[in-house]
């Protein structure tokens, strides 16, 4: 038998054991990381970011996009990279994307004290990203329809020329220049989504109003639309005046709308008639061989103008997501490394508002290169068109079940 070593013994060489072993964890604890890898906080493993998309679309828009969170600002032109945000998204449940605009910059404290169709933007990018996140989130639609009321109750919603619309401020708005045009009008497309969410008749007959009148004061339509996709109105600076500013592509976006909210079909048939005319280089209004605006900026809207319509009647305008791609391309490019201006700064993906390969175009700050304005055009461009070319065509092109 082997012999008993005394008690106090027994304790004291536990005592010792226990002390040992906790020398060695704080030791461990307190020993560095390897150089390279810190370690994480709370003792979790650190995960890699999800892997990009390599798909082309998809990539050029998250690469315009880096650039648009650095330079972003909370008010339309934050707005607009935010559409374009909200598709991207939708084409990759990339949660980083929603984070941008839970964590630090919601869309509901975007600026309100501006143009109306500044409002507008905003709340287009809140029903976007409301929809695209599972028409859950109904805080972005009571700010949308709180912005909408407010611009309403203020008497944005006239008819100082003798027709329905929206102005950028309220007629008789001291100290300021009044006037309207197919982007105050996005106004009537806020309308159309508030009536897709709250069934409120009164948002549906705003809209209506601005494109139909009350029928004794006309509306848009009548005011300005001649047939087969051709608007005309008074002439004037695009940004400043023109009615127009897009040959009328502005109400492509508006058409869509009043469709999706009506199912008449005289809605669909003028917005596609509109884009077909527009995109067509016989009317001078693109170039012949890479579809970008020769006199005009604004091409993130411009973009999602189109696609808007051909989203409604992909059939009828089949060739509007090539003539896109070539337009993107062009810019992405520096029109094939022949451009004297600078499209596409490639030190950081910076894109310039206008997309003239000479420049000399009309608008708003159209030589900006990667500045919030810039870039957020750029994004509502690159995002709307990844997420049709990435989600919406394979949708249509899959095998009916």
């Amino acid at each position: 038998m082997r012999p008993q070593l005394p008690l106090f013994i027994k304790i004291g060489v536990s005592a010792v054991a226990l002390l040992l072993v906790a020398v060695l964890l704080v030791v461990a604890i307190r020993i560095p990381a390897p150089p390279g890898k810190p370690s994480p906080p709370g003792g979790v493993r650190a995960q890699s970011p999800p892997a990009r998309p390599t798909e082309k679309w998809l990539a050029r828009a998250y690469a315009v996009d880096d650039l648009f969170h650095r330079v972003y600002t909370p008010c339309w032109e934050g707005a607009y990279g935010a559409i374009g945000d909200a598709c991207l998204f939708a084409a990759t449940g990339d949660s980083s994307i929603l984070r941008f605009y839970t964590n630090g910059h919601p869309l509901t404290e975007m600026c309100r004290v501006t143009w109306i169709d500044d409002q507008a933007w905003v709340c287009l990018a809140e029903m976007y990203w409301w929809r695209v996140t599972g028409k859950a989130d109904m805080r972005l639609v009571a700010d949308a329809a709180r912005r909408y009321t407010e611009a309403r109750d203020a008497g944005g919603l006239a008819h100082p020329e003798g027709f329905w619309s929206w102005y950028n401020f309220p007629p008789g708005t001291e100290g300021q220049d009044v006037f309207t045009n197919s982007n105050m009008n996005q106004m009537a497309a806020v309308a159309c989504w508030l009536f897709e969410v709250s069934h409120e008749q009164h948002y549906l007959d705003d809209a209506l109003l601005v494109w139909n009148g009350d029928g004794t004061i006309p509306g848009i339509e009548r005011t300005f639309y001649r047939g087969r996709g051709r608007w005309e109105g008074k002439k004037g600076r695009a940004a400043f005046g023109d009615p127009l500013p897009w040959m009328g592509a502005g109400y492509c976006s508006i058409g869509a709308a009043l469709y999706h909210a009506t199912g008449e079909e005289q809605y669909r048939e003028i917005a596609a008639a509109t884009a077909a005319r527009v995109m067509d280089p016989a009317t001078g209004w693109v170039d012949p061989v890479d579809f970008y605006q020769v006199r005009m900026d604004g091409n993130g809207a411009f973009v999602n103008y189109l696609l808007d319509a051909y989203r409604i009647a992909p059939r009828a305008l089949q060739d509007i997501p090539g003539k896109i791609g070539r337009m993107l391309d062009h810019v992405w490019s520096n029109a094939g490394g022949k451009a004297t201006v600078v499209l596409h700064r490639m030190s950081d993906d910076g894109i310039r508002n206008g997309w003239n390969t000479s420049g000399g175009e009309d608008g708003y700050r159209v030589g900006e290169v990667g500045t919030v304005h810039a870039q957020g055009e750029a994004m509502r461009a690159f995002g709307v068109y990844a997420y049709v070319m990435n989600v919406v065509i394979p949708r249509e092109r899959a095998p009916q079940k």
